[in-house]
């Protein structure tokens, strides 16, 4: 029996201030880390377990990233005259999704290790999940310096605190994004309502990531994979 497959929404939509001048005449994900564009590197993860269809939310320089990914097969919607985060971003985009859980992808993390989005759905149980993170263990997350943002039950049951790092990768239920009035919002006002009926969990990674979100990052990302082939 062929295993599952998903809708993807590749979050692309970023200004991408923290790179600085990195992104003064490109977006964020058009940024290569190892000769490919930090887009790219997700889009691999996604076409490797044959997620169907493919779409990325734009609006900083859009037209670069449209006519990036149009011959890729990917589909875009343009988010005007604002950027509506991640939250309003997915709901936006919902009737290019359709109804079914979707995979949420950021562009700017490197993995090393294991496809997640593949851990990810071999993972999900949608009677009782909402929402199913891809969560970092902070000795594995690579110039990572926070305290993390979720700690793990045995049973996989997720609460906000110090722990492992969000990878940026989730199968999530897109129900309850309508009962959300605001335009822009981000996710969290979304895992906060499944955090309450304790329906939203996480996997553990086991592999490496980088966050490729500050100039630094590119360098680090770029020297974990090096490592990896050695």
């Amino acid at each position: 029996m062929p295993a599952p497959t998903y809708p993807v929404l590749m979050f692309a939509a970023g200004f991408g201030t923290r790179m600085k001048d990195l992104t003064k005449d490109k977006p964020k994900p058009l940024i290569t880390v190892a000769c490919k564009p930090l887009v790219d590197h997700a889009l691999a993860l996604a076409r490797d377990v044959d997620c169907a269809p493919i779409i990325a939310n734009l609006h900083y320089k859009a037209e670069l990233l449209e006519a990036h990914l149009a011959p890729q097969g990917v589909q875009t919607i343009v988010e005007m005259p604002q950027i509506l985060e991640t939250g309003g971003g997915l709901r936006n985009a919902l009737s290019l999704l359709g109804k079914s859980p979707v995979i949420t992808m950021n562009t700017d993390a490197i993995w090393v290790g294991p496809n997640p989005v593949a851990q990810l759905i071999a993972g999900w149980r949608p009677d009782e999940m909402d929402a199913l993170l891809i969560c970092i263990p902070k000795e594995s997350a690579v110039g990572h310096e926070g305290n993390g943002d979720f700690m793990l039950s045995e049973s996989g049951r997720i609460e906000r605190g110090p722990g492992a790092v969000y990878g940026g990768v989730q199968i999530i239920k897109t129900d309850l994004l309508h009962e959300i009035k605001k335009e822009k919002f981000s996710l969290n006002l979304l895992w906060d309502k499944m955090l309450a009926t304790g329906r939203m969990y996480g996997l553990h990674y086991q592999g490496k990531w980088c966050d490729v979100g500050h100039p630094a990052g590119i360098k680090m990302a770029e020297n974990m994979l090096k490592m990896h082939d050695v």
